[in-house]
């Protein structure tokens, strides 16, 4: 999701390897690897069930709807969450950016070696518990859309197995798309490292995308980003869209009646996308 960067973005455009931390980041203790089966959200237990599915539900059907699955590629590891046999290492080197698809969109990392994965993940485990245990398991779909809501992330250090999330890889494919020639890769992954911890989250400004293009191009930039702000400027330049508001508007007024919050909304949205179209 290569969007420029925004100027509140907090990752430095630099494309020096830095020996401090960067401005903007704070450190945390680094994450350990989590078994590859994902586990029960215990400490998501006491909320409201159906409340909880409804939200997630809705916001994944949203993003399907705005065609985010941006990448569609097949690679190495068809399904890493069933059992291992064997402990043979994956076919990457120090520094290479990974890349998957996951349920909402593509998911990017960078491996730092001994099936270690590097990646920013949204995740509201950190905000409802400090057990350990619960914050390092695999971060499922539901813990990751409650994260994105909430603004809380963190660059954590997983394993492959983890990191795909049964999904299949991709290797340094950004390389073809990106005119910025990649940084060696020992540089890459030592910048990955001094970045781990905890780090406020923008869906468009700051996601894992802008991680490891940071990392790897030295200048954070996001394609899905850019991807999805063209199909909202196209809905806003689609005339229909003034059509449907107006729509929504009246069905409002029907059903609630007459008032300031359902008449000026009625008014004020049409008319600022019809200025805007």
């Amino acid at each position: 999701m290569g969007a420029a960067l925004s100027a509140n973005s907090i990752i430095p455009p630099s494309t020096a390897v830095s020996s401090s931390q960067p401005e903007g980041y704070k450190s945390r203790p680094n994450l350990q690897t989590s078994a590859c089966k994902p586990q029960t959200d215990q400490a998501l237990t006491h909320a409201p069930p159906n409340m909880l599915d409804s939200l997630t539900f809705l916001i994944e059907k949203l993003f399907l709807l705005t065609n985010f699955y941006v990448f569609n590629k097949k690679s190495w590891l068809a399904d890493e969450c069933a059992p291992k046999t064997t402990t043979t290492a994956p076919p990457f080197k120090r520094g290479d950016l990974l890349e998957v698809q996951r349920t909402l969109f593509t998911h990017f990392g960078i491996y730092l070696g001994d099936n270690k994965v590097a990646h920013l993940m949204p995740d509201i485990m950190p905000v409802l518990t400090s057990d350990q245990k619960l914050i390092t398991t695999v971060v499922t779909n539901k813990r990751l859309i409650l994260g994105c809501i909430y603004r809380n992330a963190s660059i954590r250090v997983d394993s492959v197995e983890d990191f795909a999330y049964g999904g299949s890889i991709l290797v340094n494919d950004m390389d073809r798309s990106v005119k910025t020639p990649a940084m060696p890769n020992e540089d890459v992954a030592r910048r990955a490292e001094k970045l781990v911890g905890a780090i406020p989250y923008s869906l468009l400004w700051n996601n894992c995308e802008h991680f490891v293009t940071y990392c790897r191009y030295g200048t954070p930039a996001s394609q899905q980003t850019e991807k999805f702000c063209n199909y909202l400027k196209m809905a806003i330049r689609d005339q229909r869209s003034v059509l449907l508001t107006v729509f929504l508007g009246v069905m409002s007024i029907v059903c609630f009646g007459l008032a300031p919050s359902t008449t000026l909304p009625t008014i004020l949205i049409p008319f600022t996308l019809w200025m805007a179209g």
